[in-house]
């Protein structure tokens, strides 16, 4: 079955599998319930009020990071993204993909070609994302195999800029401390096998087999400049000791 006819049974396809409501939030913030007035008040905005960016957000996709110098530093994120061309996707990530889910930062995708016309300094700043489409870390849930196939050949060319601004990881109940630059895996024994395994789990999904479905995705060679931390070269992001306490990458 060609992609073009699963999107004509999109709508179907999604009833049937939608591949979410499976991953609780890591954790539970401060404050009092909801009270009937809050939820009156949010049942006639999403009656009323035009979303449009988020409507946006079609493709939904799982994966994993760590923080830019702690490589053990470790967790899953739950990325919607909006395609904005052929070359440019943004993503909001989540820490699950229940209703009580919180918003972990950002990620900005690009192409092959996008990324070769960034300065070398700005490279630096993100990762490929060859491994995690090869190795079958990265997943689309919900859709058929061969859907997330062509999903997947598209993004195994392509780079990732992340920042998370609420480390959930770190059991903090509020998104307190620096907005961290994030990193993507390149090899196997990097990622904790404890992760992956509860991820699978969860979504009933093998990411051998996923491995084993994409060996013909060609493995394209990473363009200079990503991945930098491999080779020791680190840049994060710090609060500076000036009096604004303006935030740069170091």
């Amino acid at each position: 079955m060609k992609l073009v006819k699963l999107l004509t049974l999109a709508p179907t396809i999604w009833l049937l599998s939608c591949g979410g409501e499976n991953t609780s939030s890591y954790v539970k913030s401060p404050g009092k319930e909801k009270s009937t007035k809050t939820k009156v008040l949010e049942t006639g905005a999403d009656m009323l009020q035009d979303k449009t960016p988020l409507k946006r957000m079609n493709m939904y996709l799982d994966g994993f990071h760590f923080y830019n110098g702690n490589i053990k530093g470790q967790m899953e994120a739950h990325h919607y993204c909006t395609k904005i061309n052929e070359d440019l996707t943004q993503c909001v990530m989540f820490d699950g993909n229940g209703e009580n889910a919180k918003i972990m930062g950002v990620e900005y995708i690009v192409s092959e070609k996008l990324f070769k016309t960034l300065p070398m300094s700005e490279r630096e700043l993100w990762h490929s994302h060859t491994y995690e489409v090869k190795s079958g870390e990265l997943i689309a849930p919900g859709i058929p195999d061969v859907a997330e196939h062509e999903i997947m050949e598209q993004i195994v060319s392509t780079y990732g800029k992340v920042i998370h601004t609420w480390h959930t990881d770190r059991d903090l109940e509020l998104p307190m401390g620096i907005p961290q630059i994030m990193m993507g895996f390149t090899k196997d024994g990097q990622l904790n096998p404890k992760l992956l395994a509860d991820r699978d789990a969860r979504f009933k999904v093998n990411h051998a087999k996923k491995r084993e479905q994409r060996s013909d995705i060609p493995m394209p060679t990473p363009v200079p400049g990503a991945n930098v931390w491999e080779q020791g070269k680190v840049k994060q992001l710090q609060v500076t000791s000036q009096a604004d306490s303006s935030t740069h990458a170091h």
